[in-house]
């Protein structure tokens, strides 16, 4: 079989996998990219750019031009209405994007390009193991030898069967459904956000509900539920989002959906996230926001600090990489969790929205939490509420398990 020795491997093109091949093309690294779908493929997603996405395409030095551009989020809780600036002044830009990922992927994997990765579209790469070290991958019958392979490939498949990146099984996962329609309402400048859904049976349901405006003519709408909740097995989601719809329609002017409704899962966890000779990052790695659905920015985020990390020692960097992601998301993304098991019981959603946009202050909180801005080092109330949070969920962890909602 031939085999072709390179610096980088990367098994995924989209925007975690893209961020990583570009930052180590950069670096002078010598980087292979597969995809098994053709260039330009559109991924199910909510389209939506926190202002931590944001700040991470910056760094990465794409231009936002052909994204429309998002002051605030617009959060609404049964009658009561909050329209909420980004923060601004912080470690974050103040403005967010809606950026369809048909458009959004294909400027991040030309940029990859443009850096000099070469990039396999339409080739299924699956990891070479030697013992329990991946030395490479195996692509259209030729193999391909690096000193680290990146695994950017989404929710589970083949390749987390193989290295055992598969989502924890006792830990919560989403559910969420999309579509397109037109609207008068496509170049308004706030993402909406409903969080007093409700299934056919009147169970609340946490998630929420989403317009996001993209300033083409069409707005992406959307829901989303987590699998802590009551009856998640039976929920149908083209139902939830049909419900939604009926919602907004006189608000946002809403035609016919443009195309059918697509669902995805969202994993929120990962059995492992590295090993010998490689490493997962982004959604392959269990990296989203439990409380919003949203891992564009660490996907971004962890593919950069993969390849920087492989820059600068590529035998310390799998090693190096979880401990670094470790420090920088998970003490967010388990308290995330554990909010998840929280909310899945009716009683405590039900009244909980009701003090999450009760007032303003707690309201600016909770917009931090949905843009993915808080975090263990975040300064000021927000990140004294995460400490205490925290800790008062850690407590209340073994319970919150034990009387968990799902059936």
């Amino acid at each position: 079989m031939p085999s072709t020795a390179v610096d980088l491997l990367v098994i995924g093109a989209g925007p975690a996998g893209a961020a990583a091949a570009t930052q180590a093309a950069r670096g002078g690294a010598n980087v292979v990219v597969f995809d098994k779908a053709p260039y330009g493929r559109d991924k199910v997603c909510g389209d939506g750019l926190t202002p931590r996405a944001v700040g991470a395409l910056n760094e990465l030095g794409i231009p936002l031009d052909d994204a429309h551009h998002i002051d605030g989020l617009r959060m609404i809780a049964n009658s009561t209405v909050r329209e909420l600036p980004w923060p601004d002044g912080g470690r974050f830009p103040n403005h967010g994007a809606v950026w369809p990922r048909r458009r959004l992927d294909a400027a991040l994997i030309d940029a990859a390009t443009e850096a000099g990765a070469d990039v396999r579209w339409e080739t299924e790469a699956l990891p070479i193991l030697e013992g329990d070290t991946v030395i490479g991958v195996e692509a259209n019958g030729e193999r391909y030898t690096a000193p680290m392979t990146v695994v950017a490939t989404g929710a589970p498949g083949a390749v987390a069967k193989m290295l055992g990146t598969e989502r924890v099984e006792d830990e919560p996962f989403g559910l969420a459904i999309r579509a397109y329609a037109e609207s008068p309402r496509h170049a308004d400048a706030h993402l909406e956000a409903c969080l007093t859904l409700k299934d056919e049976h009147g169970t609340p349901v946490p998630g929420y509900g989403w317009m996001f405006p993209a300033g083409d003519g069409t707005v992406n709408i959307g829901a989303g539920a987590l699998s802590t909740m009551k009856g998640f097995k039976k929920l149908n989601l083209n139902t939830l989002l049909d419900d939604y719809r009926d919602m907004v329609q006189e608000t946002w002017g809403l035609g016919p959906y443009l195309e059918r409704p697509r669902a995805w899962r969202l994993p929120m966890s990962a059995q492992r996230r590295h090993g010998k000779g490689w490493v997962a990052i982004g959604d392959a790695a269990g990296l989203i926001n439990p409380m919003n659905g949203e891992g564009i920015d660490y996907g971004l985020e962890s593919g950069m600090l993969a390849s920087d990390l492989f820059l600068a020692d590529a035998a310390t960097a799998p090693e190096r990489y979880d401990i670094e992601v470790g420090e920088r998301f998970d003490g967010f993304l388990s308290t995330g969790r554990r909010f998840s098991f929280l909310i899945g019981h009716p009683w405590i959603l039900k009244n909980g929205l009701r003090l999450a946009v009760g007032t303003e202050a707690i309201a600016n909180i909770t917009l931090q939490v949905m843009g993915n801005l808080v975090d263990s080092s975040t300064p000021g109330a927000a990140g004294r509420i995460f400490s205490l949070t925290d800790k008062a969920l850690a407590t209340a962890d073994p319970l919150l398990r034990r009387t968990r909602a799902a059936a």
